[in-house]
């Protein structure tokens, strides 16, 4: 199982400080670019201390938020394209549906994985819900156009011999011919997010990496879905083809351990705080999914699920409790014996996993903490995560 060390590079100052929303209409007045200096340079020495630790590293972008300060995840992998040396650099991701230029994306990511030495993943994402009003799109027909995007980008990476035409239905291009190209050939390996089962079958056609975030139980569903039209199309997937992201805290004690994932899990209790027009674009989600929010009640002012526990219950995301976060397997906590046992029982859930996402750092968790918690998960829960392999399918359901 190989990991990836991920944080959202928050800027924590302001989570309480407004109970309608940390997303598009918070002013940006509530920015201090002295603090935003500081917490720039921090974040990146804890990215640059995973190459010294073995750890891969994962970073994502949003957008007019608290929650995030990075609006450019390929901004920050050129930044560690250079720092690092040895591990490998994910872009989880792009939201491309939104990106009004994709050859541009093309070529930043071939520039990063030249600058790198071949050591870039791209992750392509559709982006959240609530950033179709900062991008000035429309909802309607986004997933086409993600998908769009995602087909002019490999064409532009892989294409030789100079220029070509495209004309899409949402991108318009007399001359496509980028330069540098990766070193990674045909492509850089390709990662995908998916939510639902029908989004991990989309994703199996194509044979890419399908990460899921924090979703929990589901991700059995969602993983089985992706293996189930593998199969249709006649190839078994690897568990490499497999990723979760969760919280992560390891300590010393229990106690310690505890206390830190739910200091990186308040990322899970604020970021969904989202003013109401922006939450639910008309013909972002499907009419079934609408549906079924309804029913299930929406909390206001926030964009949260329930999740299913080990144990049978159900628990509301946003108010819960680090111990119910670990027993619906969205986080895992306490010693490295704990942490990695944890780590086992959900990898058994899902029929096997071979990339953990680790949410290492978030909310006000310090810097000193962030380091310890990936210096002592290094050091006595990375090695022993080489025993997770293959899992029989038998045993996963």
């Amino acid at each position: 199982m190989k990991v990836w060390y991920f944080s959202e590079m928050p800027y924590p100052d302001v989570w309480h400080g407004d109970p309608e929303t940390l997303r598009v209409s918070l002013a940006n007045d509530r920015f201090d670019p002295a603090v935003g200096e500081a917490l720039y340079r921090r974040y990146l020495d804890e990215y640059a201390l995973c190459d010294e630790l073995g750890i891969n590293i994962m970073v994502n972008e949003h957008h007019s938020t608290a929650t995030c300060l990075v609006p450019a995840c390929n901004l920050m992998l050129s930044i560690m394209a250079r720092e690092t040396k040895r591990v490998r650099l994910l872009a989880l991701g792009c939201p491309i549906a939104n990106r009004p230029d994709p050859i541009r994306v093309a070529e930043e990511l071939a520039m990063i994985d030249v600058i790198s030495g071949g050591r870039l993943d791209m992750g392509f994402v559709r982006g959240a819900p609530y950033e179709i009003h900062p991008a000035n799109i429309s909802a309607v027909r986004q997933l086409d156009r993600f998908w769009e995007a995602h087909d002019l980008i490999m064409k532009a990476m892989t294409h030789r011999g100079g220029p070509f035409n495209w004309e899409g239905d949402h991108f318009h291009y007399r001359a496509v011919n980028i330069w540098p190209r990766p070193i990674q050939q045909p492509a850089p390996p390709v990662w995908i997010t998916a939510t639902t089962p029908a989004s991990g079958r989309a994703i199996a056609e194509r044979r890419y990496t399908v990460a899921t975030l924090l979703s929990g139980m589901i991700a059995r569903d969602l993983f089985n879905a992706y293996r189930a039209r593998a199969h249709e199309q006649g190839w078994t997937p690897g568990i490499d083809r497999f990723a979760y992201l969760a919280v992560v805290g390891v300590g010393q004690t229990a106690e310690e351990g505890y206390r830190i994932a739910d200091q990186v899990a308040d990322y899970i209790r604020t970021s969904p705080i989202v003013a109401e027009p922006y939450r639910n674009p008309p013909g972002y989600q499907p009419v079934a999914f609408n549906a079924a929010a309804l029913k299930a009640g929406a909390v206001s002012g926030r964009v949260g699920r329930r999740l299913a526990t080990f144990d049978g219950r159900s628990i509301d995301q946003l108010g819960a409790s680090i111990e119910d976060l670990v027993a619906a397997g969205t986080a895992f906590a306490g010693t490295p014996d704990m942490v990695f046992q944890q780590i086992k029982r959900f990898h058994e859930h899902v029929g096997g996993l071979g990339h953990l996402l680790m949410m290492g750092q978030g909310g006000h968790l310090s810097h000193a903490d962030t380091v310890a918690n990936l210096t002592l998960f290094s050091r006595e829960v990375l090695p022993r995560l080489a025993e997770l392999g293959p899992v029989e399918m038998a045993a996963a359901n």
